[in-house]
């Protein structure tokens, strides 16, 4: 799409806290990775128009009582690396949650309030029909005049498009423009582009997750998209 710019933001970087941290081998299940650390970077996305509307793709892990503190290296610095790009949260007009697990959604409320006040949320019904725990009660509440629910495929800005890819949760999506595919947890490490089949144990249904990152994979491959990863140690990736 002419005259877009997309900016990568690494909110975070560090391993899965204790809480949840599994050696790679079994958090990939039929993986031969070796038991060392996996280091996650957590990326969102800004995405500038040439009309120089603003969307956001995922907003992080949150501040340190986040849901995502327990686990994640909390803070994020995601509203500073949108101060280091001249952007204020205020200017972001449609934000875009790949899923509402807590490293991808936290970043959206503050101090009890919706960090990007002025922005349509993006979400898939059924990840909102699924929605519970912290990220309903923290999250979901908080910006539920905000929400903008789309079932299965969208236009949710001009150019930027929304694609159902269930599995990792209900109603996890990616967002495209362009050439460039925003990925969410499609796939979580670089061993699942050489073998899409290899199951993440923190899939809600790794059959289906499997299923679908097979599929979207193969056509983006086709057309020899970019990938926008969240969790690669480089943000892009042409396939």
């Amino acid at each position: 799409m002419s005259g877009v710019e997309v900016t990568p933001l690494c909110d975070a970087v560090g391993p899965m806290g204790p809480t949840i941290r599994r050696p790679p081998a079994e958090t990939f299940v039929g993986s031969e990775l070796r038991d060392e650390p996996w280091i996650l970077h957590f990326h969102c996305y800004l995405i500038r128009d040439a009309a120089d509307r603003l969307t956001l793709v995922d907003t992080g892990i949150g501040g340190v009582d986040s849901p995502a503190s327990s686990w994640a290296p909390v803070p994020g610095t995601l509203t500073g690396e949108l101060a280091a790009v001249g952007v204020a949260p205020a200017e972001i007009g449609t934000v875009v949650l790949t899923h509402l697990h807590s490293d991808h959604a936290s970043g959206a409320v503050a101090d009890g309030r919706p960090v990007f006040g002025n922005a349509r949320h993006v979400l898939q019904r059924a990840e909102l029909d699924a929605a519970g725990g912290p990220m309903l009660d923290q999250v979901v509440a908080v910006i539920k005049d905000h929400l903008h629910v789309v079932e299965g495929d969208a236009e949710v800005a001009p150019g930027v498009h929304v694609r159902s890819a269930p599995g990792h949760t209900p109603g996890h999506q990616i967002a495209r423009v362009g050439e460039l595919a925003m990925t969410g947890d499609l796939v979580l490490h670089p061993v699942q582009l050489d073998d899409p089949a290899i199951r993440y144990v923190y899939d809600d249904d790794q059959e289906a997750a499997a299923r679908t990152r097979t599929e979207v994979l193969a056509a983006l491959r086709a057309e020899r998209a970019i990938l926008a990863t969240a969790h690669f140690s480089e943000p892009f990736l042409r396939l």
